[in-house]
């Protein structure tokens, strides 16, 4: 059976390099870290687990807290930590998180507390200060990805930029009679995206001149059947009709395109319809909708844990950074049509 002084040897590099390259404790530079692993391949060396984690008191393991895992930008974001922890050498352990409380409170005062993670990434939760110091005082490394968190690394589009974004490519096409569909308050997702999103509404269309009273919002169910009831009252009097809708998310925007081909409104010609999200269902509707990237958001999350786990030099200190998004201009948009 191969030593780890073989692969030390091979690689011609200190015992203890090869033990920090192989195990992740400790600062190596990429460069080492690649000729150690290659050096073990050859040979076939392959760590113990177990034996690493009593040294080291590491896992390598991963705990990601989620609300959700069977909806698309959950998924998209999973699918982003899974594939990068992969390629760091790491296993991921899910915690999906539900509304009770009692469950919440075992969650971070038991399950987390042991030591069976090296580090936590919560998605769309806001930690409490509370969470994040029994976290913080196992030394234990916390991401969180959807918004802002005090003390921690976090990352998320900026959501009134984004609706603000949205918005005033419309505004730049010549709509004027504008409505934002949109989740409700009462159903708020942690970090208040649904109320940053109509705040970024009504920003470009004041900043516009554009009226921007109770009637040009919609409350909706952020899904496609909730766009698509929402649309269907909306769009039901011509009277009142918008020629563009701002949808709070790409799935309330399918809805509302389903809707308009339902009661006979051509889209774009009679109604252009924008989303935020980039769904991997987005071109197959035409849509057009700024992508926010979720399958990279959990990537980026991964490196950010990395950065503290690994103490890399340069990390930046935990703060909260701003993912950039991206508009992808399709066939739901146009300019309106001349009455």
């Amino acid at each position: 059976m191969s030593a780890l002084s073989d692969v030390a040897r091979l690689a011609q590099v200190s015992k203890a390099t090869a033990s920090r390259a192989l195990s992740g404790n400790g600062y190596v530079s990429e460069l080492t870290r690649n000729r150690v692993v290659s050096a073990a391949a050859t040979i076939g060396y392959v760590v113990s687990s177990n034996a690493s984690s009593l040294v080291t008191g590491r896992t390598r393991n991963v705990g990601v807290v989620i609300p959700h895992i069977n909806r698309w930008y959950f998924g998209e974001v999973l699918e982003g930590i899974e594939s990068a922890l992969i390629a760091a050498g790491y296993d991921l352990t899910l915690y999906r998180l539900s509304e009770d409380e009692t469950e919440r409170r075992r969650l971070f005062e038991y399950f987390l507390m042991r030591k069976r993670v090296d580090a936590v990434i919560a998605v769309s939760i806001e930690l409490t200060p509370h969470e994040v110091r029994l976290l913080r005082s196992l030394d234990k490394p916390i991401v969180g990805i959807g918004g802002p968190g005090d003390g921690i690394a976090a990352l998320s589009i900026d959501d009134v930029a984004a609706a603000a974004l949205v918005t005033n490519h419309l505004i730049s096409l010549g709509h004027t009679r504008i409505m934002h569909i949109g989740g409700s308050r009462q159903k708020e997702m942690d970090f208040r995206v649904h109320t940053q999103r109509q705040a970024g509404f009504r920003k470009a269309m004041e900043a516009a001149g554009l009226p921007c009273g109770t009637d040009a919002f919609r409350a909706a169910d952020v899904s496609m059947q909730g766009g698509f009831a929402a649309a269907l009252a909306a769009l039901a009097d011509p009277r009142s009709r918008p020629t563009a809708i701002v949808a709070g998310s790409d799935e309330v925007a399918i809805g509302t395109i389903v809707a308009a081909r339902q009661l006979g409104i051509q889209v774009p010609s009679q109604l252009s319809v924008i989303g935020i999200d980039g769904h991997e269902l987005s071109a197959m509707f035409g849509l057009t909708t700024l992508a926010q990237h979720p399958n990279a958001q959990g990537k980026m999350a991964v490196d950010l844990v990395m950065d503290e786990l690994l103490q890399r030099p340069g990390a930046p200190a935990p703060t909260w950074h701003a993912y950039p998004v991206s508009l992808e201009v399709r066939d739901s948009t146009t300019a309106p049509s001349v009455e």
